[in-house]
């Protein structure tokens, strides 16, 4: 609904469900939409007032006026949402190209195309930076030369993120990139976001709570967080609420009543020479990258790779758009015989991969991922590995945590429970260890349930070992690390 403006102009208001207020203006001929307590909404109201009247508008009168918008905005405007980046109507996909025009891409079925006004609002978050324009005729291989991959399934792994992260409703995998010193490790991470979101701060440090956290998926599409040597649970949770959609609820500043609600989801990639990720349900949502040192031989300096990347981008851009829309035709059609964890991800990878490769190409590369990922999880989780030896000589085992606990203390040769070695102190904290561990032991064979027994309910813990299973599932592993290790041996990409 339109509203005369100091100075004449009319804007258009509306608020979100959240009760936040915009107005969308019409300037030089396209629409902006900027929120009504932000101080460039302010600063342009002074200036339309100082352009009719020549003279200033007070603070009083400022804060007079944008309170009566707000009151107006609320009870008789519009509802609408408001996006950053990128936003999901009627099955087309808007990507919000942060140029001067205001200007936007809109993905259907049959293509895309470039728009001045969308039927979305977006924001901008301070840090925003323009995607250039979009190109047709481009290759995704053109990609492939700026990126230090180990193999070909790495590759398309990338490729399958970054249109996972071109779908504004998720879930999105997250991306975990592991490798030492000279591996270009934050140039990958500077890349794929530049893809998408540029952003003046293309990727930052971790959030030291979920407060912060929060705060930086609200005022950026994709979280790209660098050189992290470690993963507080409490994140680690936070991130797979995140990553999958969740809501999250902050305390309003300077109230101890009112709370800002915040729903999202939002994709994220992070990179650090360790392996950060050890839960095994953040990990359960994750795509694993492990880069290896780039030779100076091939090494080239970053300032020539920008240069390059910035010539190819439309281009990487538009074919990526290709595979969107040819991914939204084919996705009412595609069916998995099994699906997997993060399956609306596994489905829309499909739908698209056959705009740039065979169909399968990116089931193979998934599985392998996955595979790879669970053997490097329990190797590294003591509790797993023990359960593993004790299973390993018996096709099953019944009894409480306590004969658990302590039949693993002695397994592992002290006699005692030593929390050193990390192995559980409690009955109590290894039955917790466990259950987060079942799911990545049953793909290994080795199925768990709790329950009861006895006419005193006595909590039992049964394994069963399925050896067939267990030694398919190792041979697959191995099979797959030498395809991967025959990749390793071409450049990167190729």
């Amino acid at each position: 609904m339109n509203m005369l403006v100091p100075g004449g102009m009319p804007a258009e208001f509306f608020h979100t469900a959240g009760g936040a207020t915009f107005a969308d203006l019409w300037i030089e001929g396209h629409r902006e939409t900027w929120p009504v307590r932000s101080k460039r909404f302010r600063t342009w109201l002074r200036r339309r007032h100082y352009e009719s009247t020549r003279s200033a508008l007070s603070s009083a009168a400022v804060a007079s006026f944008l309170d009566l918008v707000e009151a107006y905005a609320q009870f008789e405007c519009p509802e609408r949402a408001v996006h950053v980046r990128l936003a999901e109507k009627d099955g087309h996909i808007y990507i919000d190209l942060g140029d001067e025009r205001w200007r936007t891409v809109e993905i259907t079925p049959n293509g895309w195309r470039v728009v001045a006004a969308p039927p979305v609002r977006f924001r901008r978050p301070a840090g925003l930076l323009p995607l250039p324009v979009p190109e047709s005729g481009g290759s995704i291989e053109d990609l492939a030369s700026f990126l230090n991959l180990p193999n070909r399934d790495g590759f398309v792994l990338v490729v399958a993120w970054l249109l996972a992260a071109l779908r504004a409703s998720g879930p999105y995998p997250l991306l975990a990139i592991a490798g030492e010193q000279g591996s270009a490790k934050t140039v990958l991470s500077k890349l794929l976001k530049a893809l998408i979101d540029p952003n003046l701060a293309p990727v930052r440090s971790l959030a030291r709570e979920e407060r912060d956290l929060v705060i930086a998926a609200n005022n950026s599409y994709i979280l790209a967080f660098d050189n992290l040597s470690g993963l507080p649970h409490s994140l680690s949770d936070a991130l797979c609420r995140l990553a999958t959609g969740a809501s999250f609820g902050l305390r309003q500043l300077y109230t101890d009543q009112d709370e800002v609600l915040f729903q999202a989801a939002r994709p994220i990639l992070f990179n650090g020479i360790e392996d950060i990720i050890s839960r095994p349900d953040l990990a359960d949502r994750a795509i694993f990258l492990t880069l290896t040192p780039i030779d100076d031989r091939r090494r080239r300096s970053e300032r020539q790779l920008w240069h390059d990347f910035e010539v190819a981008r439309p281009r990487i851009l538009g074919s990526l758009l290709d595979a969107v829309a040819h991914g939204l035709r084919k996705l009412p059609t595609v069916q998995l015989t099994q699906l997997p964890r993060m399956a609306d991800f596994a489905l829309w990878a499909t739908a698209c991969e056959t705009a740039f490769w065979p169909t399968g190409t990116f089931a193979h590369g998934y599985q392998s991922n996955r595979r790879n990922a669970i053997e490097d999880l329990i190797d590294a989780d003591p509790v797993a590995v023990r359960v593993r030896e004790i299973m390993s000589k018996r096709k099953t085992w019944t009894g409480s945590a306590s004969d658990l606990l302590r039949a693993g203390a002695e397994l592992g040769g002290d006699g005692v429970w030593n929390e050193t070695n990390g192995w559980p102190r409690t009955p109590r904290a290894l039955a917790g260890r466990l259950r987060r561990a079942q799911t990545f032991l049953r793909r290994l064979g080795v199925e768990m349930t709790f329950g009861r027994e006895g006419s005193a309910g006595t909590r039992v813990i049964r394994i069963s070992s399925a050896a067939e299973n267990h030694a398919s599932t190792v041979s697959t592993v191995s099979t797959v690390r030498t395809i991967n290790a025959a990749y390793a041996e071409t450049p990167a990409g190729q």
